[in-house]
């Protein structure tokens, strides 16, 4: 596998998602991807119920994993020649045989359960700990922004966007979740942080290897 590929909850209420699904649609006949979804509304409605019913950790960790698997059924039925898989064996099969593996993480994790259970620990870091477990080169997540924004330095409406960071610096962003740091130390990827909105960055990066967005610096994993 070439590059893990997190599409982040918040495009599923983006009107360019179509766009973006087809585009992977695309990379995927030249490029050996990854898919892996984040949880979105879907897993909105888990925080809704764990706070209004005092859930514990655990439910509300397991839930949240199931609700990534249904934004995963969602992206699936609007990328062409995808197909849903539960391990990482069974998605280098269907990726050598030219069609786009989208993981549905639940089984995996289930057989594993090596993260810590919580918020702390979202599809950000589950994406990278799959990518470290696949072997692939690059992690990227496709968020509804341009990358990660220095907003310790500066106000909110002047953030600036990080081009290139160290993970000693995402303290300072709010783009990813807590954990994610301590799992890109244990692991080696090259990882960025683009604009999904924007299909044609993922491109240009797939294909260059550089484009608009922000880069985490490997000289810190």
């Amino acid at each position: 596998m070439e590059t893990v590929i997190k599409v982040g909850g918040s495009l599923g209420q983006s009107p360019k998602l179509g766009d973006l699904m087809l585009r992977l649609a695309e990379l995927g006949c030249r490029h050996k991807i990854l898919i892996i979804p984040g949880g979105g509304a879907f897993a909105d409605t888990v925080r809704d119920y764990e706070r209004r019913f005092g859930l514990d950790k655990d439910a509300g960790h397991w839930m949240a994993i199931l609700a990534m698997d249904q934004y995963g059924h969602l992206i699936s039925s609007l990328i062409p020649g995808s197909e849903l898989v539960q391990g990482l064996a069974e998605a280098r099969k269907v990726s050598a045989a030219g069609r786009v593996p989208v993981l549905l993480t639940y089984s995996l994790l289930r057989q594993t359960d090596r993260l810590p259970h919580g918020w702390d620990v979202t599809s950000d870091s589950i994406s990278a700990w799959a990518a470290g477990l696949s072997g692939a080169q690059k992690l990227v997540l496709l968020k509804n922004v341009d990358g990660l924004f220095d907003y310790e330095s500066s106000a909110p409406d002047t953030a600036v966007l990080m081009e290139k960071i160290g993970l000693n610096q995402l303290i300072r962003c709010r783009g990813v979740d807590r954990y994610f740091a301590a799992i890109l130390r244990q692991v080696r990827l090259d990882v960025w942080v683009v604009n999904g909105e924007h299909p044609e960055r993922l491109t240009q990066l797939l294909d260059t290897g550089c484009t608009k967005g922000t880069y985490l610096l490997r000289s810190d994993l």
